[in-house]
Formats: structure tokens, sequence, C-alpha cells
């Protein structure tokens, strides 16, 4: 252990000498107060250390103590529907301790040490175990099973197992290593969260996370293991698409990061997931999340740390064959951190001020991301999914942080205020949007061989409106032949029948990929069943048919009475043309 004194205070950073015997990344104690902070920087016997908590009244000659450990997450029973801030720490704890303000140097542990889960052991006396093989299983909340793991770096035989009830610091197992020393397993262990936590192999992202969200699943899918970008200015629903994939994506856990969110939104959050019903088993959402809350007001550092305190948790629930799904809100501010970080460090500056390390920092948070094989015999299957808000200045993406987070993710979702202020939601571009994940075979074998061939023509029919739009702007729609306004028409319902998504309906806020694939299916059938009798009956008229508010309704049809409707529907279509050619005709 390494006792230094503090030399100089500036913001956040505090220099301390006299930490010759120091490390890296190891956490330190400053002053009397004991605010926690990391060194991030050595140079002989002084440490740069980032404090996670405010400095104010701090000054030369006060103690810094180090740990002589790296920052880490508790990882065990609890962390289900707990509320940490951005260094793990637990704010209903807090709150009930030292009333409803932060308090600096408030030392109270991560994971609640009276609480007693019931363990039940699944390997007995005389396994052989290694990191990574489940040894028992606790159940947290109605929905989550916590398996418990034998920690990284142990292998070996069981020598005592029991089942009952016991604390988080409890040992639960004895393992006998290959020395003939023992080792006690308890129900929480600790991981140090700029480490990624190790798996067995990591697998190819060709399965779809499964959304509900027509835009999203149709047309810019994203891979279980994926990552996605949502860029988009103030008032776009970026906060708003991250609270419908939490709700609704196909994931059994979520970890949801408030990184530097304004206080009022991070409160909308707390007050809303407990309400959220979860479609899939009809408890409170928050028994499947975990919430880590960094608000804009909380000191600056710990919003640097509450990134990786997230995606270490995620990765853990990954580790026991769980889908995860994190979303973090938004990696902006998070990098207006290491800004204010690197500031302070005299570094030198790159583009815009922030660090000339800022890609490689991205890169390192979203390469933790993807579907894998973890530790252990059993060959377990766990993802884990990022979803990343990005919120650049004035909905401009050229600046930095966006262009670094667009050249390692896989999935851009631009959301544009136009769209927004035309109260078209989700308010997602599909003209500069794009998914690189090639997921077609997968829809084409699973939902309908004809689902990639709807989706290209969908695509087709939204980017030849935009290029006829255009036209219309310059010289009208007079001057359009009967074919492009009928391209017009179907491009239209597209738009309003099919991407935009109403969040607060109940049958239209989750759609199913089978309801996805009939949507596409009729709106298309009207365009293909008009364009054959355009030469026939006038372009005015076939707009006007009275089925084409039926198609349009589709969406709020409910689950069970989809295939009745559309059968009914393409009736009611073809009729309506016969009739309308045989009167033309006439």
């Amino acid at each position: 252990m390494s006792i230094g004194t503090i030399k100089k205070v500036a913001g956040p950073l505090v220099i301390a000498e006299g930490m010759r015997n120091a490390n890296m990344f190891d956490v330190v104690r400053v002053s009397k107060q004991r605010l926690i902070g990391e060194i991030i920087e050595i140079h002989g016997d002084q440490a740069s250390i980032q404090v996670y908590e405010e400095t104010s009244g701090l000054g030369p000659g006060e103690p810094v103590e180090s740990t002589g450990s790296p920052l880490s997450v508790e990882l065990g029973p609890g962390l289900i529907g707990s509320i940490f801030d951005g260094i793990q720490r637990p704010l209903v704890d807090i709150m009930e301790a030292t009333g409803t303000n932060l308090k600096r140097g408030v030392e109270i542990p991560s994971l609640n040490r009276e609480k007693k889960w019931h363990f039940v052991p699944t390997v007995s006396v005389g396994a052989q175990v290694q990191a990574g093989d489940i040894i028992g299983t606790v159940k947290e909340t109605e929905i989550v099973i916590q398996k418990i793991m034998v920690p990284y770096g142990l292998k070996g035989k069981i020598t005592s197992i029991k089942e009952g009830d016991f604390t988080v610091l409890d040992t639960v197992a004895v393992l006998e290593k290959e020395d003939k020393t023992t080792e006690n397993i308890t129900l929480m262990q600790k991981w140090p969260v700029r480490r990624g936590r190790p798996y067995n192999q990591k697998l190819s992202p060709d399965q779809p996370l499964i959304t509900g969200q027509r835009v999203i699943d149709t047309l810019f899918p994203i891979a279980k293991g994926g990552v996605a970008a949502i860029p988009g200015p103030f008032g776009s629903g970026k906060t708003v698409v991250q609270h419908q994939l939490a709700k609704w994506a196909d994931a059994d856990i979520v970890v949801y990061i408030g990184c530097g969110e304004r206080g009022n939104e991070m409160t909308d959050v707390l007050n809303e997931f407990p309400q959220l019903k979860d479609p899939k088993t009809g408890n409170s959402l928050m028994e499947r999340t975990v919430l880590i809350a960094n608000t804009s007001d909380m000191p600056v550092a710990a919003r640097e740390a509450s990134i990786y305190v997230g995606i270490t948790i995620a990765e853990y629930f990954r580790d026991m064959g769980y889908s995860v799904a994190l979303m973090a809100d938004s990696t902006s501010r998070w990098a207006e951190a290491l800004r204010e970080m690197s500031g302070r460090l005299e570094e030198m500056p790159g583009e815009e001020g922030y660090p000339a390390y800022l890609a490689s920092r991205l890169a390192q948070f979203y390469e933790r991301a993807g579907r894998v094989i973890s530790l252990g015999r059993d060959g377990r299957e766990g993802a884990l999914s990022v979803i990343g808000a990005v919120s650049p200045p004035g909905g401009d993406i050229s600046e930095p942080v966006s262009q670094a987070t667009l050249r390692i993710v896989k999935v851009f979702w631009g959301l544009d205020s136009n769209l927004a202020y035309r109260r078209h939601f989700p308010a997602i571009n599909w003209l500069t949007s794009y998914s690189l994940y090639d997921m077609g075979k997968w829809f084409n074998s699973n939902i309908n061989d004809r689902w990639t061939l709807l989706k290209s023509r969908i695509m087709k029919l939204l980017n030849d409106e935009a290029e006829l739009d255009e036209i219309v702007k310059l010289v009208g729609m007079d001057a359009l032949s009967a074919s492009d306004r009928l391209k017009l028409e179907a491009a239209r319902s597209i738009r309003e029948d099919y991407l935009h998504q109403d969040a607060f309906h109940e049958d239209d806020t989750y759609t199913s990929l089978e309801k996805q694939y009939l949507m596409m299916e009729l709106i298309l059938k009207f365009y293909d069943s008009s364009l054959e009798y355009l030469d026939k009956v006038s372009i005015d008229d076939l707009t006007k048919l009275p089925v084409r508010e039926r198609i349009g309704r589709f969406k709020y049809v409910a689950k069970d009475k989809i295939n009745k409707e559309y059968e009914e529907v393409l009736l009611q279509l073809s009729r309506e043309i016969k009739e309308l050619v045989q009167k033309e005709g006439a």
C-alpha cells in the first residue's frame, strides 16, 4: 500500500507525490474525506489521479492512500433492479443513509451485505470444475435466475458445497486446487472494469435482435451481439428509441446507462422503468434491468467510468448464457468527460479538443459486444448487443464522436429532426441509415423466402420517391406520368402506414415479424395490382379505393386476427379493382 500527499488540485485531477509504489489504474482514497479516485498517469513518484467525486476544498499536503487494486465491480445477486451511480454505488442505499443529495466520501458496498439469497447447488462434492462452470443457482427475481460460476483462474475439485440461505460474502463452496490449497467460493466475485471478461469463442453475428420496431427489423436490423449507433439532434427521439428497445428487444437482461444525461431525463427513466410492464412476463421491467445513472451534474470523471461499469455487468450476465442488450445514452457526454480530463492533463488536443485516443477508447468499449461461447464445460451461448446514442451538437454528424463511432459500428440509425417535427416516429431517416449485418438468409428461412425481395422493393420505392420529390418541387405533380404518381402513392403508404409506428398504441408499439411480412405484402400487392390496370383506369380512382384505408389500419389489428384480416383485405382489393375496371371499361 502506497501513501502519498497531494501536490496539486485541478478540478477532477489531483496530482500526488510519494506514489512510487502505486500502479496504473489503482483505486486511491484522496484526503481525509476518502474520496474515490483512479491513477491514470505516473511520472517518477508523481501520480495523476482522476477523482470520481467533487474536489472542492481539497488542498496540498493532504494524504492519498492507494488500495493496490484496480477499479472493479461487484458481481453477484442483488444487481438486477438496482440503480447505481457511475462507479457502482447503490443510489437508493446512499439516499437512505445520507439524504437526497449525494455526499462526498460515502462508503457503501455495491451489493447488500445483509440480504440472504437461497443458493441451490448444481454440482456435488468431488466434482471436477474449471473457470466458468456453473456450481449453483440463485433466484434473483421472478424472471432472472443468477448462475453462480467458478471465478476466472480457478480449477480443481469441489470439497464442500451446501444448499441454504447465504449473504454475498458467505462461503457456498470450497474448491481444492491442483496444488492442494483451497479456495472459498462466495456468491459474489469482483472484476476490473477496464478489462473485458474472457470467453471461449466469438461467434459470427448472423441472428437478428428482434425489436418489434418495423423500420429497424425490416430495413436496418441489428444482430444479436451486434453494435448500433443512434446519432441525432436534440428532440429527435433518441431516448424514446432506447426506451422502446429496452422494453421490446429480444433480450433477457437490459443494462441502461444514463451517461451525463440531463437530470430530468434520467428521472423519467427511473420513474418509468419500474412501471413498465415486461411484455414477456407481465411483471415490472425492472425485474430484468440494471440502471446506471450518472447525470450531468455529477462529477465529470465518474461519467468516464460509468460506461465501463455498465459493460462489465452486462458481460457477467452474458457469461451466464443470457442475451443482454446494453443502452448507452449518450456516448457524446462520455467523450466530453475524456476531453475534460485530457485538457487537465495538458495533453496535445486532437480535433475539436477531443484527445487523440478518442477513437481507440470508443473501439475498446464497442468491441466488448458480441455473441460468444462462454467459459465452462457446457458451452453456453450468450450475446451482448450494444446500442449507443450519440448527441452531436446541432445534429452535425461530421463531428469527431459521431465519426469515430460510425467507423466501429455496423448499424447506423440516423435520426432526423425534420421527421420528428412532422411527428413521424421513430424518426429514423431511411435514406441515410444503414445496416451492414447480412440477415437476409435468416429472415428468408425463418419468416418467408420472399422477405429480402420485399425489403429491397420497399427500399427502391423510397429511394425513387426521394428522386421524384425533387422533380415535383421543380415542375409540379401534373408533370409526372401515371406510373410515377403511383410510385409516390405507394411510397407514401410505406412511410405513413409502415414506417410510422405509434409507441402508445397497444397493437402498434410492437410488431411481430410475421405481421411485418404481411404488411409489406399488402402495400406491395396494392401497388402491383394498380400498376397492372393503370392503362385501363385513372390513377385518381385507384388512390381513392376504400381498401386503402383498411391497408393503412392493418397495423392496429390484434396479433390473433392478422391472418383472417389479411385474407379479407386481399379479397376486397381484388374485388374493388375488378369493379373499377368494369366501371371504367363500360
